[in-house]
């Protein structure tokens, strides 16, 4: 039985070599967004974005006024949708201006939702592979935290509770205290954090979805191509940022002389290169492989992104 992380890596270069087959188009994909997903045109650095519970968000250093409250913006992979938790607490998907809004949920109330992600991938006919075009979320009721999806494109539609299968074998994973989704590749891959045993997961969504414990951290962000995740992890009353590579497990502490500064929420930029982070004073750039120094972008204060 393959682990959970030899699996994404499988799936990912069957899905490459099916790129390659259909010209790098998967024409059995069942969404447009699947679709972008699998182009193979050089991935661009993207534009930063920071939304800050609002009803302003900061796109490329500009000020867009998207009509109603925005928390916790979330790009789509093409960056032609946003998704957001509006001021009633309800899953909104709009376009990149606000305009177009669709209540995919309602909030039943009585519950917080919280940090939508993307789950994009193609069909893979070849390996029983469906496409997926979901949002993932974070579900508070009553201080219990769960992780429920829905389709992307629902119109009032109804979350249900995500999956958390185990490896194979491997006792079960934690199903409450899961937070802080964020879901990238081609693989239909995530990663989230669990606060109480403070590990972050990763989830293999294949044919059989299964998961496992990566590493001690929290607010884990993966990679576009859904082979490394950023995480937050704290080192002597500092938070600090690390990576994983999920093919050698290969820890790395990406701001290890930063004694002063607590790095947060981190996101990366579409081609991979950059991160973008959360700190007191406002919002930070730096290279993801943790070289050179991490620069200021903006003042501003609050949930970064980046919009290819």
């Amino acid at each position: 039985m393959m682990s959970a992380r030899t699996r994404i890596r499988t799936t990912a270069v069957a899905i490459a070599v099916a790129a390659a087959v259909t010209g790098g188009v998967f024409l059995n994909a069942g969404s447009a967004q699947a679709q972008n997903v699998a182009r193979t045109a050089t991935a661009s650095h993207g534009t930063l974005t920071v939304s800050n519970g609002t009803k302003n968000v900061l796109i490329g250093g500009k000020w867009v006024d998207f009509g109603v409250v925005v928390r916790d913006l979330s790009w789509s992979p093409d960056g032609s949708k946003a998704a957001f938790v509006d001021g009633s607490g309800n899953l909104v998907v709009s376009g990149p201006t606000g305009a177009g809004r669709v209540v995919v949920a309602v909030n039943p109330g009585g519950q917080t939702w919280s940090h939508p992600t993307w789950q994009v991938s193609p069909a893979v006919p070849g390996e029983g592979l469906a496409a997926k075009d979901n949002l993932i979320f974070t579900a508070s009721v009553k201080g219990v935290n769960r992780l429920e999806t829905v389709p992307a494109t629902a119109h009032h539609g109804t979350p249900k509770a995500l999956s958390l299968n185990s490896e194979f074998g491997e006792k079960a994973l934690p199903q409450t205290g899961n937070q802080w989704p964020s879901a990238a590749g081609t693989a239909g891959t995530a990663v989230y954090a669990n606060s109480t045993t403070g590990d972050v997961y990763v989830r293999d969504d294949n044919l059989r979805q299964m998961g496992s414990a990566l590493a001690a951290g929290s607010q884990p962000a993966l990679s576009p191509d859904g082979d490394e995740v950023v995480f937050v992890r704290s080192v002597a009353g500092h938070d600090h940022l690390f990576s994983e590579d999920l093919d050698h497990a290969t820890v790395k502490d990406l701001t290890p002389h930063d004694t002063t500064v607590d790095y947060t929420e981190p996101a990366w930029s579409p081609d991979g290169t950059t991160l973008a982070v959360r700190t007191p004073s406002g919002t930070v750039t730096m290279a993801a492989n943790g070289s050179g120094s991490p620069v200021k972008a903006t003042s501003v204060t609050g949930l970064a992104a980046y919009r290819r």
